[in-house]
């Protein structure tokens, strides 16, 4: 989950390599360094984020045109200035940053101990930088095979940059289930742990494949892998807008991206919903429908964010195209020994692409012979490789680590996959579909008449910010974005928030209800609807404060609730795109008031690359 850059060429290293520490603080920001080198290397890090480096750095040294830089996401160790990478080895031969988990750390720093080796920080990235230097030093090897000989002993994960002080000018670069990126320049060659801090800079990269190596010169690039020296070099052209990286006169990246969301989701249909002709036309998928079309059984692997997402899907699926759907944590489906094979379809979700639970879900699935699709917002990523076909978002980058947009757009192309199965299958008539895609197409439009009310989320902000807890209840469609409001409402504010479907209601949570705990209601208009006016009497029965999220024109409700948001009326198959947006904005208002940090969340990360 930590964030690497790296650079080598004829510029300044310094401003390079904090720029694009800035683009890639939200994999993680607990600590940050560099190391810069030409023929002397000198090391600067520190707790804290990007902007604490930075002073920490003024006016000392910072010439050269080769150096690494990292910020951190603490796995071993807390975070302080001892702990932030780099890491040096004992005798100072080598400089590491570090991506991953070094599973085996303990038994190599055992191992090298005997050996005479101390060690300084409670990190593993310290374990395998001195892996590398007793490895080099006692066969007498070059820098990298010495590297590539280490990596052959390590369990775990990683992606690692290397220097090696005996050889300067020269960067190492390996990669297994971390994500590694190479921008080639002119001259230079640039590194990161995503393309974002390549945008402006270079036009070709390439995406480094598990057990790469890459030996990178001024004037020369070399890749290899851990087992052979054959070349495998695979350049791909990157377009990025460098404008998706400002916040565009907005005071956070999350209320830009909130904002963003009309463009965003038009964004993921655009080309793909064609209301004039009725049709769907989902181009990543068309090898792969037919067998779509016979799956016996559809399974949805995620984590966070991106499996509420899936749990919509699973509503969508059954109810249009009839097909059974299980929606699985990726990391709990991967260890309870699942029961998947050659029938099968199973769908990935993951915003970043690298999330290495769903990825390792992935592997499973693909071993045990299921078609395994993804669905995912980064070009290039590592579940866009090893997936046999799939559906980008194409929602832009998503800086802020509370997801928005991603989740947003991941329903959209869920929606669209979920209409063209249905209508294929024969679940759908011509003019249910086309009543459908018409609806969608009107979305974006909905949406920015909810975002027209920021000012009256502002001041339900206001009212309720100071409560210590939330619940969020919601039925049917409703319940996955129940869910979905309450973790944004905990990660970005720290206050507690727990989802239910609102008949588990009085299965527990309604002990807990009282004048001081806000009840959240999503209460639409579908075929639940008079069981939620029923659970909202019975939370109104025990005093709690009810915010309910309606339909335009509901009367029952607004004389129930002490609170009413209303959104636009619509099919309920669309429900979560509208009636999402409210709680993000409440969210995000909660959050500000409150003195946290919107965008970077205490002890979160963005990209999720260790289990």
């Amino acid at each position: 989950m930590c964030g690497i850059v790296g650079y080598i060429g004829s510029r300044p290293v310094y401003p390079l390599l904090v720029e694009g520490l800035k683009r890639l603080e939200y994999r993680g920001y607990d600590s940050a360094g560099v190391a810069i080198c030409d023929t002397t290397a000198r090391i600067y890090k520190c707790s804290g984020k990007i902007r604490d480096l930075e002073a920490s750095v003024s006016g000392k040294d910072t010439q050269g045109t080769a150096g690494i830089g990292h910020t951190r996401w603490a796995t071993h160790g807390k975070p302080n200035d001892v702990n932030a990478h780099p890491h040096v080895s004992g005798n100072g031969h080598f400089i590491l940053v570090h991506n991953g988990i070094i599973e085996n750390y303990s038994v190599l720093k055992a191992k090298l101990q005997d050996r005479g080796y101390t060690f300084k920080s409670e990190t593993d990235t310290e374990v395998l930088v001195n892996l590398i230097e007793y490895i080099y030093l006692k066969g007498k090897t070059e820098a990298e095979v010495a590297v590539r000989l280490a990596l052959t002993k390590v369990a775990g994960t990683y992606g690692i940059v290397v220097i090696c002080n005996d050889e300067p000018g020269q960067l190492i670069a390996a990669r297994r289930s971390s994500p590694l990126v190479i921008g080639i320049g002119a001259g230079e060659y640039f590194i990161a742990s995503d393309t974002s801090p390549l945008a402006g800079q270079v036009q070709s990269v390439i995406y480094m494949n598990d057990d790469d190596v890459a030996i990178i010169k001024r004037n020369e690039l070399v890749l290899k892998t851990l087992a052979t020296d054959e070349p495998r070099i695979k350049l791909h052209n990157l377009n990025i807008d460098t404008g998706e990286f400002d916040k565009g006169g907005y005071d956070h990246y999350m209320l830009k991206e909130i904002f963003e969301q009309p463009v965003s989701i038009t964004n993921t249909f655009r080309g793909r919903l064609l209301p004039d002709k009725n049709e769907i036309r989902l181009g990543g998928l068309f090898h792969v429908m037919p067998r779509l079309q016979e799956a016996g059984r559809i399974i949805i692997v995620a984590c966070g964010t991106s499996w509420h997402a899936g749990l919509i899907g699973e509503y969508l699926i059954e109810d249009l195209a009839r097909i059974p759907v299980e929606v699985e944590y990726a990391s709990e489906f991967r260890y309870r020994n699942p029961v998947v094979g050659p029938g099968d379809v199973v769908i990935a979700i993951s915003q970043s692409g690298e999330t290495a639970d769903t990825l390792a879900a992935v592997r499973l699935a693909r071993e045990a012979g299921a078609l395994v699709l993804g669905i995912c917002n980064v070009t290039g990523s590592s579940l866009s490789r090893e997936t046999d076909a799939g559906v980008y978002t194409h929602a832009g980058f998503e800086i802020g680590v509370a997801s928005t947009k991603a989740f947003t757009a991941q329903v959209t192309v869920l929606i669209m996959t979920a209409l063209l199965l249905g209508y294929k299958k024969g679940s759908l008539t011509k003019e249910q579909y086309a009543s459908f895609i018409g609806e969608l197409d009107s979305i974006p439009a909905s949406i920015e008449k909810i975002l027209a009310d920021n000012e009256f989320y502002l001041n339900l902000a206001k009212e309720f910010k100071d409560f210590p807890s939330f619940i969020f209840l919601g039925r049917g469609y409703c319940f996955p974005v129940a869910l979905e409001g309450a973790l944004k409402l905990k990660e970005i504010s720290y206050i507690h928030a727990e989802g239910y479907p609102a008949a588990e209601m009085k299965h527990g949570p309604i002990a807990l209800m009282d004048e001081n705990m806000p009840v959240v209601v999503l209460a639409l208009k579908d075929k639940s609807y008079d069981k939620i006016i029923s659970n909202l009497q019975e939370i109104k029965a025990r005093k709690a404060r009810i915010i309910a999220i309606v339909n335009e024109g509901d009367t029952l409700v607004p004389d129930i609730a002490d609170r009413v948001i209303s959104i636009p009326a619509g099919s309920v198959i669309f429900s979560a795109l509208l009636a999402v947006i409210p709680m993000q904005l409440i969210a995000y208002h909660i959050s500000v008031m409150r003195g946290c940090d919107v965008d970077q969340p205490r002890n979160l990360a963005k990209s999720v690359t260790v289990e």
